[in-house]
């Protein structure tokens, strides 16, 4: 088998044609072609079928290229081994988190993450988009959404409940609404996607008319909205996550809503990867590591709302 055959079968899928496979490879598309012609006579079988836009493989391609991924896996592992030795872990790490989420939350885990491991340097990238994983510009990525995509390997970290919250000064003057209909009338802060969630919520038939909603600020900046939540300008509709804080240190207060009333909102946080990408000991080190504070962190929060419920149920 020509070693250098199937490498550069694997860089051509995963470049996706000709002429990427020849950038990376800094050579020419020509030359990239030949070799491959080269390598399939050598093996008497077709490996890539061409198409005007893409290079498909066939099914002895992908077993090849599958081959292919796992030999140049193990040498990069051996490689990191060699050069580890007598040293501890070190590297780099480029991730990416949302900017609500991972500013609140996670910063101060990969603070103590680096605490942990002075030789590994982080990249972080704070925004709420897949498409630097996609890219390859991130090892891995951490996100907030109803559903990770199917092509990505999702590792689910916990669920994210929404809240409508709001100053006791704004409550006590607009008063305290009990139903998703009632919530409606009163000024709202929330995100772009939140708000075109609760528009269409309770709309069965595209010629039902959707009802106006006031919304008084609608950002993707959830710092942004928590601010003008604190400030009374409106009722805020957050992820739990977002105004726990502040809901325990008595700064909002939450609507007493009817139970299950925004379980339309409800999403999920999950750690992305791309599948068959290879990670480096640094990269699984901060992987497992956020996963274990998760759990930590969803145990230390149903905890809470236990002792919450059980504050309330014991209340004069």
């Amino acid at each position: 088998m020509d070693v250098q055959g199937l490498s550069l079968l694997v860089d051509i899928i995963e470049a996706g044609n000709l002429s990427r496979a020849a950038a990376a490879l800094g050579t020419s598309r020509a030359n990239v072609s030949q070799r491959l012609n080269r390598f399939e006579r050598q093996l008497g079988v077709q490996l890539l079928r061409r198409t005007t836009r893409e290079l498909v493989p066939t099914e002895i391609g992908l077993k090849l290229y599958q081959h292919g991924l796992a030999m140049r896996h193990e040498a990069k592992a051996a490689d990191e081994a060699v050069s580890g030795l007598g040293r501890g872990l070190q590297g780099s790490v480029r991730l990416g988190v949302p900017s609500g989420y991972g500013q609140l939350r996670m910063s101060g885990w990969l603070n103590e993450f680096m605490h942990l491991h002075p030789d590994i340097a982080l990249h972080v990238i704070f925004n709420n988009d897949i498409e630097e994983l996609v890219k390859g510009a991130v090892d891995f990525a951490v996100r907030v959404m109803a559903e990770p995509p199917p092509q990505l390997v999702a590792h689910r970290l916990g669920p994210v409940s929404y809240v409508a919250c709001a100053t006791a000064g704004f409550l006590d003057q607009h008063g305290r609404p009990t139903t998703l209909d009632a919530l409606k009338q009163l000024p709202l802060i929330a995100s772009s996607q939140t708000s075109e969630r609760l528009r269409t919520a309770g709309i069965s038939g595209p010629n039902q008319r959707m009802p106006p909603i006031r919304f008084r600020l609608v950002s993707a900046n959830f710092h942004c909205l928590l601010g003008a939540v604190s400030q009374g300008l409106g009722i805020g509709l957050m992820p739990d996550y977002m105004v726990q804080a502040a809901i325990d240190g008595g700064v909002l207060q939450p609507l007493p809503l009817e139970p299950g009333t925004l379980d339309f909102l409800a999403t999920g946080k999950f750690l992305l990867h791309v599948p068959d990408r290879y990670q480096t000991l640094a990269v699984q080190t901060l992987i497992g590591f956020l996963i274990e504070k998760e759990k930590a962190q969803e145990g230390q929060a149903g905890a809470h709302q236990r002792r919450r419920r059980r504050a309330a149920t014991i209340a004069p």
